[in-house]
């Protein structure tokens, strides 16, 4: 009897950089436990292309915010074809109204947090639980915790000082959860995106545009969501075995700075 496919569980999976990382995970092996807060056209044209892939592909509605609902969300994630063999978190949102640092307001500051870190942490908690809970089989696939941040974990946003935090949040977060698991082979990464092509950059194109063609990256090209999808497709087959707690950065070098 052959090895299983191996299982992923994404969060924020029906769309943009989710759905990049969805179907890149598709083409590497995987069948697919999508997560995302509204069941659409969009939930269903993602799980149409991971099946039409040959992929096995659930959706699981609801919010990473809910930490009520975490056990429900991973029973449901470990119950669909029994097992997760690598947790992407890739949810999050994007401060609705960018303004000065010494303007942020509190419920503005825990909204953010509530889905970019805490949110994040406490699901990733309850899925190691899970993983910790299970003992696979030596031929079983290579276990995994990808969780995406953004290159502002490192790089100062003025106007989006709660964003910043969270994801910076998230670098201690993927360190800790990669000391904490490396005895049970479960490797942990980090993914910075940069500027990448999503819903969530659309309202801010031309900018971006303009910022692109004046070199504001090294590689002066838009971000796409499978530039992300196939660095997670790396890290979840475990293409770099000896390697966790790593971050790395998907920006076409915007992190690196020139003098």
């Amino acid at each position: 009897m052959g090895q299983r496919a191996p299982i992923a569980l994404i969060t924020g999976g029906r769309r943009g950089i989710g759905r990049g990382i969805a179907y890149a995970l598709a083409d590497a092996g995987f069948d697919l436990v999508v997560n995302d807060l509204i069941d659409d056209a969009a939930t269903r044209e993602t799980l149409e292309a991971l099946r039409a892939k040959g992929r096995r592909a659930a959706f699981v509605q609801g919010s990473i915010a809910d930490l009520a609902a975490h056990a429900r969300l991973a029973d449901a994630a470990f119950g669909a074809f029994g097992a997760v063999d690598c947790l992407v978190n890739n949810a999050g949102i994007q401060v609705k109204v960018r303004g000065d640092l010494l303007d942020v307001k509190p419920e503005t500051f825990d909204e953010i947090l509530a889905v970019n870190l805490r949110g994040t942490f406490f699901l990733t908690q309850a899925v190691a639980k899970r993983m910790l809970a299970e003992h696979p089989a030596p031929e079983a696939p290579p276990r995994s915790i990808v969780t995406i941040s953004s290159v502002n974990a490192r790089i100062v946003s003025l106007n989006r000082a709660e964003y910043c935090i969270a994801k910076t949040g998230l670098t201690m977060m993927n360190q800790l959860f990669a000391m904490r698991l490396a005895a049970a082979d479960i490797a942990c990464f980090e993914i910075r995106p940069g500027i990448i092509r999503s819903d969530m950059t659309a309202p801010v194109k031309e900018r971006y545009d303009r910022a692109i063609a004046d070199g504001i990256t090294p590689i002066r090209r838009w971000g796409e969501p499978h530039d992300v999808g196939r660095t997670v497709a790396a890290l979840a087959q475990r293409l770099l075995p000896f390697n966790t707690g790593d971050a790395f950065h998907v920006d076409g070098g915007l992190h690196i700075k020139a003098f």
